[in-house]
């Protein structure tokens, strides 16, 4: 199996549809519980906004032709040549490494194309299966960031993993 990332555009909103009230999204990301009636548009129109001012990047996920996931630089700080990735993928394509190949992907495009010296991921302290994700791309855990994630309903650690272009 062999995923590709696309530019995020109108075609791929099909994957709210496959991620909206799924528990572990629900739980790890920041999409919301209930998403608010033209949620999946006004997302893709703040990360068009973003790649026209080079703060955001947004790619889907793509196997064999289908919208699996997102992958995607939610904070560029390009004075800093920093970013922070994330990544969602739908239930039905877990456990297949889709999830790393994605981040193997994106990892290679913030230094290439990006010019990033660092690369960052926020990980919940619970959400094992990102963590084993983000050591299988040679992330680095630097620590936690205590009470750092905010949720209606919920505040709690995140754990910062770390690339940089000389980590082999």
């Amino acid at each position: 199996m062999a995923i590709t990332l696309e530019r995020f555009g109108a075609e791929h909103l099909v994957l709210f549809d496959l991620i909206a009230g799924d528990p572990a999204v629900v739980r790890y990301t920041r999409m919301p519980a209930e998403p608010a009636a033209g949620f999946p548009q006004a997302w893709l129109e703040r990360y068009e906004e973003g790649r026209r001012d080079g703060t955001r990047e947004a790619f889907a996920i793509v196997d064999d032709g289908r919208t699996v996931g997102f992958a995607g630089a939610v904070a560029i700080e390009p004075a800093a040549a920093t970013a922070e990735l994330g990544y969602v993928v739908a239930a039905t394509a877990r456990g297949r490494g889709v999830a790393a190949q994605a981040l193997a992907l994106l990892t290679d495009w913030g230094f290439a194309e990006l010019g990033a010296e660092r690369l960052e991921l926020l990980i919940s302290v619970e959400n094992e299966a990102s963590k084993r994700v983000a050591a299988r791309c040679g992330y680095q855990r630097e620590g936690v960031l205590r009470s750092f994630f905010v949720k209606p309903g919920l505040r709690e650690d995140m754990e910062l993993w770390s690339r940089l272009p000389t980590d082999g």
